[in-house]
């Protein structure tokens, strides 16, 4: 049989068993097992526990859980609510005010937590009502909510990027270093979006009224605003600044925001024993998880990279005669369209076996493109039919909102994804720059 037909069939199961609704850890280690037999018989059981062992014992995959522990006990201490309501206050008088606030919240909360889910529901359950009462459009509402909570896993420190470093060998602190910038512009962006269209249409996003401003006044509000705001950024500061500044690697750095994390339930008063189990119970489930289809994706990428697949793939693009803008546009609109149908993770574990060996063939820079391909998946939670986010926020809003609206919500913001990748790839230093400067 022909590596290239081989190959074929090995995505045909793949696909097969995904669309049949099988538990994607499950799919990539009983892909890996069969065809790993078919391929070199009964040693495929001896070469997946020593590749397996070999994940298990990557010292960076510790900031894992530590993270994740991290992101449980910010979401409970609440830290948002202050914030969001001295922000919709402060800037409420703007149209689209209230909209702002959620994703400047957001861009905080994800600085500190790196986990979309609860950055999405906190950040719907806070602002959606209030969205709503004041008279904003739904589909604006409900956009800037999954958006601006979908930025939790871009924004460094993010579990996806320590994964997304693991697997391309490319150092997880300058990825945390180059994702920063670009995850500001894509915050600022839609920032500029909600202004434009609340300008062009006021009925998108009315301002309060002077009256309802002065609910709070101003310097509550800006008193406000920074007693919520100076927490997080000293775990802001803690965590990536001892990156940066090469003091800690990303999984030393890990344990001291966790520890941050914890004494914050303490300043804002919602520390107890249940709120800690919680916090931990749900740490080792997500942890379970993710190391789980780690397993399953070293099963399978260690077969397909033994039994040629990767040259395969290669021969098969050289044949298509494009040249390396023509393999990165493939690549983007490769994990675009799988961002449709699986989550980030399953997306890292297809697609890296097959992009790594292109991206070294055609001579990209690997951080680079490692970056954009972190913003690429920020679609994969907010394109229908099973972006994540969609849902979350689906599962929180008024009756009356239906999944649809949801949909037509995030097209704008999907769109300003697509656009900023194409900022970054004509202007790489957006991502370069950071690491080029702060080098440990």
């Amino acid at each position: 049989m022909s590596p290239e037909l081989f190959i074929l069939l090995i995505f045909i199961a793949l696909l097969i068993g995904l669309v049949t609704g099988h538990p994607l850890a499950f799919v990539l280690g009983g892909v890996g097992f069969l065809f790993g037999y078919i391929g070199w018989g009964p040693q495929v059981i001896n070469i997946f526990v020593s590749r397996t062992f070999g994940v298990m014992n990557n010292y960076t995959l510790v900031a894992i859980p530590l993270f994740t522990l991290m992101a449980n006990l910010l979401a409970r201490s609440q830290i948002a609510d202050g914030l969001f309501e001295s922000l919709r206050y402060l800037l409420g008088r703007l149209r689209g005010g209230i909209a702002l606030a959620i994703i400047v919240v957001s861009t905080v909360f994800a600085a500190t937590t790196g986990v979309v889910g609860a950055s999405v529901v906190t950040m719907g359950l806070l602002g959606i009502p209030v969205l709503l009462k004041y008279g904003y459009n739904k589909e604006l509402s409900t956009g800037v909510v999954a958006a601006g909570g979908t930025l939790g896993i871009l924004i460094p420190p993010s579990i996806m990027l320590v994964i997304m470093g693991a697997q391309s060998q490319v150092s997880v602190g300058d990825l945390f270093k180059a994702t920063l910038i670009p995850g500001l512009i894509l915050a600022a962006s839609y920032c500029i979006y909600v202004l434009f269209i609340c300008w062009k249409n006021p009925d998108y996003g009315p301002a309060l009224s002077v009256e309802e401003a002065a609910a709070m006044p101003i310097r509550k509000r800006i008193t406000g605003a920074l007693v919520n705001l100076i927490p997080p950024m000293i775990l802001v500061v803690a965590v990536l600044g001892s990156i940066f500044s090469g003091v800690a690697t990303p999984t030393e750095a890990s344990g001291v925001g966790a520890f941050v994390a914890l004494l914050m339930t303490f300043a804002y008063r919602k520390f107890s024993m249940k709120m800690l189990s919680e916090s931990v119970y749900d740490t080792a489930k997500t942890t379970a998880m993710v190391m789980v289809i780690l397993v399953g994706a070293t099963a399978f990428s260690s077969m397909f990279m033994t039994l040629g697949g990767d040259q395969a793939i290669q021969n098969f693009v050289q044949s298509l005669g494009l040249n390396k803008w023509g393999v990165f546009i493939i690549m983007m609109a490769v994990t675009f369209l799988l961002g449709m149908f699986i989550d980030w993770i399953g997306i890292v574990m297809i697609v890296f076996p097959i992009f790594l060996p292109l991206i070294q063939l055609y001579d990209f820079e690997m951080l680079w493109v490692v970056t954009c391909i972190a913003l690429m998946l920020q679609t994969s939670f907010l394109t229908p039919p099973f972006g994540y986010s969609l849902f979350y926020v689906k599962g929180i809003v008024p009756e009356g909102i239906s999944l649809g609206t949801i949909y037509r919500g995030v097209i704008p913001f999907v769109i300003i994804i697509v656009v900023v990748i194409g900022l970054v790839a004509i202007f790489p230093q957006l991502v370069l720059w950071l690491p080029s400067i702060l080098k440990t």
